[in-house]
């Protein structure tokens, strides 16, 4: 069997790959004021059932905007709140918690027969990049919470304008040629990944909370919240969310406890962040579970901490334009997930 090649079809491909290196830079470059757009984005199709509910009872579609937007702002409030209340209890009490920890590494060794303190065994592990990755995470989420103002008045622009957004793709996508279907199965993607991740992560919350409850160790519903909050980074946050409460457990009780904290941890990542979602992440998005892990990489390094956050969607909807298109569907296929 012979193969033809068109002419220029490999400068075809070589413009395209350059074109897409140069959007990739662009994005990342202009990140500081697309990551707050995209966030706006999303708030704005998470809130968009919501809306749809109170205007199908008849509610005023401002009312129905003004409720939604107050009942965020008030769950950010409160949320906000309990944290940084729990927070600043937790820091008052780190000296102790060091110190705590300090007798018990002197302990651990002299059962092996050597000496160590907890300085020298920071200068030995180095977790500067686990503390540098969730810093990062921090600061990025300081930096959306500097622009929540912006964000808020962006969701309610998009809300008012969202009863005319599909007619408008509908006839830009049409005189393209493209799949008219494009926005509604967007919203639809993105409204159903947080839905089932919502819901993973609660019961990964409530899990984590109730384990370190019962387990005695103190803030379980900061550890909840946390491990909650964590399990929106793919892959790699709910393994992060394990390691505050596996030390303070050592601290709390010794390495009996912490190892118990440990273990409880890692059942709830093998069953529900290791199985669970998984299988219900690449059934219901069809996307492969390598590339949600690589998204996470990707949009990570372009975007920053709320790059990881938004990882799975931003995939979902370079997949779906991917799949606009004869010529980029087989690429679309290389990021859905296997047949079983």
């Amino acid at each position: 069997m012979s193969l033809s090649v068109k002419p220029g079809s490999s400068t075809t491909t070589l413009l395209s790959a350059a074109a897409v290196v140069v959007v990739i830079l662009g994005m990342q470059a202009a990140s500081s004021i697309l990551v707050p757009f995209m966030v706006s984005v999303f708030l704005a199709v998470v809130c968009k059932p919501p809306m749809n509910w109170l205007t199908h009872h008849r509610v005023p579609t401002g009312v129905a905007i003004a409720i939604v937007v107050f009942a965020i702002i008030s769950l950010l409030t409160a949320g906000g709140m309990f944290l940084g209340g729990s927070i600043a209890e937790f820091t008052g009490r780190l000296p102790f918690y060091e110190q705590r920890l300090n007798e018990e590494l002197i302990d651990l060794a002299g059962f092996f027969g050597q000496t160590v303190t907890i300085q020298e065994l920071l200068e030995k592990v180095q977790p500067g990049s686990v503390m540098g990755l969730v810093a990062n995470l921090l600061n990025g989420l300081q930096g959306l919470f500097a622009n929540f103002f912006l964000i808020i008045f962006t969701v309610i622009f998009i809300l008012l304008e969202s009863s005319s957004f599909p007619v408008k793709m509908r006839s830009v996508l049409a005189a393209a040629r493209a799949d008219p279907d494009y926005f509604v199965r967007f919203t639809s993607s993105v409204q159903r990944y947080l839905g089932i991740k919502t819901l993973i992560s609660l019961v990964t919350g409530l899990a984590a909370g109730l384990l370190t409850g019962i387990l005695g160790l103190d803030f379980p519903v900061l550890w909840g919240v946390f491990a909650f909050t964590l399990n929106y980074v793919p892959s790699i946050g709910s393994i992060i969310a394990a390691i505050p409460p596996t030390v303070l457990a050592l601290v709390q009780f010794g390495l009996g406890q912490s190892l118990l904290v440990a273990l409880g941890y890692l059942a709830i990542n093998i069953s529900l962040g290791g199985i669970i979602e998984p299988r219900v992440m690449g059934r219901n998005l069809d996307l492969s579970t390598l590339v949600i892990f690589l998204s996470l990489i990707f949009w990570g390094w372009v975007f920053g901490p709320v790059g990881m956050l938004l990882s799975v969607p931003l995939t979902m909807i370079a997949k779906i334009a991917l799949e606009a298109s004869d010529r980029t569907t087989p690429l679309a296929a290389l990021l859905s997930a296997p047949e079983s």
